[in-house]
């Protein structure tokens, strides 16, 4: 059995003993606390899973990594100047790579952005057309008229007060 050498950060010693593991992270780490045999000090250590890398077919055939990075700066952009809190947008963002990782595969450009649409017609109706209006690349305006007709027809009408 293989043991990951863990050294005492204050001697060096690699003589430990757990003396405490708990979940961390909302499950998805363990937090230990150690003592070394050396010195007795006392020290915490954390593991995690390693993810495994997503990879994105683009258009022209080239892979890359995913990048969420590059989903936020796509949303932040549509939802620029409407009442659409940061976290709600980051909450966009991380569903999409939850579903992309899903699939278990490398994705491509359309999949992302397809989700990506899919999860903003719930935030906000103006960074859904105008997310659309990039990704689908609009031409005129009976781009927009088409693809608000298409969100007016699956959106529910809203309550007045």
């Amino acid at each position: 059995m293989y043991r990951e050498v863990v050294r005492c950060p204050y001697c060096a010693a690699d003589d430990d003993r757990v003396v405490d593991s708990r979940i961390a992270e909302d499950g998805v780490a363990i937090r230990r606390r150690r003592e070394c045999a050396n010195c007795a000090q006392r020290y915490t250590t954390f593991e995690r899973i390693e993810e495994v890398g997503l990879f994105v077919v683009k258009r022209s055939g080239e892979r890359e990594p995913f990048s969420r990075a590059k989903i936020m700066t796509g949303v932040q952009a549509a939802a620029k100047n409407r009442p659409v809190d940061i976290v709600v947008l980051n909450n966009v963002v991380v569903g999409v790579e939850e579903a992309m990782r899903v699939l278990n595969r490398d994705v491509t450009s359309e999949e992302i952005g397809m989700a990506t649409l899919e999860s903003l017609r719930d935030v906000d109706d103006v960074a859904y057309v105008r997310f659309a209006s990039v990704y689908k690349g609009f031409e005129g305006t009976e781009d927009f008229a088409r693809e608000i007709g298409m969100l007016v027809k699956t959106t529910a009408p809203k309550q007045r007060g």
